[in-house]
């Protein structure tokens, strides 16, 4: 019985990771609120299936066509001189920071845990942001699912004891 709440929670964690409207933690607390479904089973297998769903948004960035060309090529120069120029070469240095900071050993993995455990930086731009940069795939992977594991597990145990 187990098996089938297992899968459906899975594909509920799939669907959520990949469409934001479709919310992972009101999931798991219904499931416990109602009893329809044994909640730690559901918290197990969403966090699987968001993990699954993180993984595919961040393979899907990594290997879209052109990237590799797009990388060789030098962006076009921006005009200081105008407000625009400015913010667009604001959101430059930004992105370039961002995947530096992604990019490196030390702030990549603890960044990602974070935002897969606490939801903050949202994991969906994380997720993002991580397959744009050089990132291990291995690593980004295990961060997500140790992050919507603990959340996940969290949650049920705390609607488990009501």
């Amino acid at each position: 019985m187990w098996l089938w709440q297992l899968v459906l929670a899975v594909g509920f964690g799939i669907g959520s990771a990949v469409v934001p409207i479709l919310n992972a933690e009101a999931y798991v607390l219904g499931v416990g609120v109602t009893n329809t479904l044994d909640p730690m089973v559901a918290a197990i297998g969403v966090a699987v299936g968001q993990t699954i769903g993180k993984v595919a948004m961040f393979l899907a960035v990594r290997y879209r066509p052109g990237y590799a060309a797009r990388k060789t090529k030098e962006p076009k120069p921006v005009d200081l001189d105008t407000r625009w120029g400015r913010f667009v070469q604001w959101n430059r240095d930004l992105s370039k920071r961002l995947l530096d900071a992604m990019s490196h050993s030390r702030w990549g993995m603890p960044v990602t845990l974070l935002s897969s455990f606490v939801g903050i930086p949202p994991l969906y731009g994380v997720a993002l942001i991580g397959g744009a940069s050089r990132m291990k795939t291995v690593v980004f992977t295990l961060a997500v699912l140790a992050g919507r594991l603990g959340r996940f597990v969290l949650l049920a145990a705390g609607v488990g004891l009501f």
